[in-house]
């Protein structure tokens, strides 16, 4: 069993004990980590990875402070990942619901002898997207490929190797962190799904990012740039990831 790490806010006991709960009745095992509260964030702490200049070209508006801790709470997993003796780790967000077994969804990815890096359980706000492709990998999960990566953090399975490539390659950044990961040509990794998601955002709480700030500076001309920019990086190499996906399912089988 790979290690699950909850990331979790001191002061959000209610959801460490809902989180608690929610894994006990599927007996899982998980180990928190201590999430960064931004806002306790001194100005030299909150510089020393995130990069004005690079979210005036990379966003259309300033993280908040909340933002910034969320990105550095991930980091924190993603060092725990790369670092620790297990293949594959598991990110949690303490707002999660368990639509599925997710044992039989940490079997699936276990037994797959198809390479990936990054799998996402849950989407934002359990949200649909159009899909590109998609293998089943068993009898219950399927791997999806969408046209664009989802978002959200709620649940992730990251391999060591990829949990390092998102730790060189986010020594500097300037966007949200679910949001950076969707431009995964840069990261270096290929972000795949687990379908029907195990996990779901309990979407009673409110979030801990968007409640504490607004939008700061907004540059809404720079945001429909980087929207087009985007889409046509991201159909390029998401056409790319198919192709490559393929070959390694007909070396597999």
């Amino acid at each position: 069993m790979p290690i699950i790490y909850l990331i979790n806010l001191d002061k959000c006991t209610q959801r460490l004990e809902q989180s608690a709960s929610r894994l006990a009745q599927q007996n899982i095992d998980f180990e928190r980590l201590p999430a960064t509260l931004g806002s306790a964030l001194s100005d030299e702490e909150k510089f020393v990875h995130y990069n004005i200049a690079l979210n005036q070209r990379q966003y259309y508006y300033d993280l908040s402070a909340a933002q910034i801790g969320c990105y550095l709470s991930h980091r924190k997993a993603w060092q725990r990942i790369a670092t620790g003796g297990e293949p594959f780790g598991i990110v949690l967000e303490d707002d999660f619901i368990l639509n599925h077994d997710l044992n039989s969804a940490i079997k699936a990815i276990e037994s797959t002898t198809i390479p990936w890096d990054i799998i996402k359980l849950s989407a934002y706000a359990n949200r649909s997207r159009p899909i590109a492709y998609s293998h089943a990998l068993d009898n219950k999960f399927d791997i999806v490929i969408h046209k664009k990566p989802m978002s959200g953090g709620a649940a992730t399975a990251i391999t060591k190797e990829a949990a390092q490539r998102l730790l060189d390659t986010t020594q500097h950044f300037g966007r949200p962190c679910d949001t950076d990961i969707q431009y995964f040509w840069e990261r270096g990794v290929e972000v795949v799904s687990l379908m029907p998601f195990p996990v779901a955002q309990d979407l009673r709480y409110e979030s801990t990012i968007n409640s504490s700030e607004g939008k700061k500076n907004r540059r809404p001309i720079r945001r429909v740039w980087l929207q087009i920019k985007q889409h046509i990086k991201n159909v390029y190499y998401v056409k790319q990831q198919v192709a490559k996906f393929k070959r390694s399912i007909n070396k597999t089988y």
